[in-house]
C-alpha cells in the first residue's frame, strides 16, 4: 500500500483545482421563474404542521421577504399558510381577530365545589 500512495500523483494546488471545478455549477437560476413571498403573520400558536412549513420555506423573522423557486411543491406550501405568507401578485386579506371564544368542555370539579 505504501508503494502505490508514493507513485500516485499529488493533484494539489490551485492549478489542479480549477480544472475539476466549474463556476456557477449547478446553481443556474431561470429567470421568471420565483416567486417573492413575504411573512406577514406569526405563526406563534398555529399547530405544528404550520409551524414547520414556514420554517422548511426559509422564514425566520416577521416581514422576511424571500425569493423562493416557483414549483408545484413550494406553490403547495405557500396555499398551506397562506393566512400567514403574502405572495407578491396575489391579494393578501389578514385574518380578523376571532371575535369569540371557542367553546372547550371543562371539568365539572371546580363548578360543582361552588368555586
Amino acid at each position: 500500500m505504501a508503494a502505490t500512495k508514493a507513485n500516485a500523483p499529488l493533484s494539489s494546488g490551485p492549478a489542479a483545482r480549477t480544472e475539476t471545478l466549474s463556476p456557477q455549477k449547478g446553481r443556474e437560476k431561470a429567470e421568471g421563474k420565483t416567486l417573492t413571498a413575504t411573512l406577514r403573520k406569526s405563526p406563534i400558536g398555529a399547530n405544528p404542521s404550520v409551524k414547520a412549513t414556514v420554517q422548511s420555506l426559509g422564514f425566520r423573522k416577521m416581514n422576511q421577504t424571500r425569493e423562493l423557486p416557483d414549483n408545484p411543491a413550494v406553490r403547495g406550501m405557500l396555499k398551506a399558510v397562506d393566512f400567514l405568507v403574502a405572495v407578491e401578485g396575489e391579494t393578501y386579506l389578514r385574518p380578523e381577530r376571532s371575535r369569540y371564544k371557542i367553546w372547550r368542555s371543562r371539568s365539572d370539579k371546580k363548578h360543582k365545589r361552588g368555586n
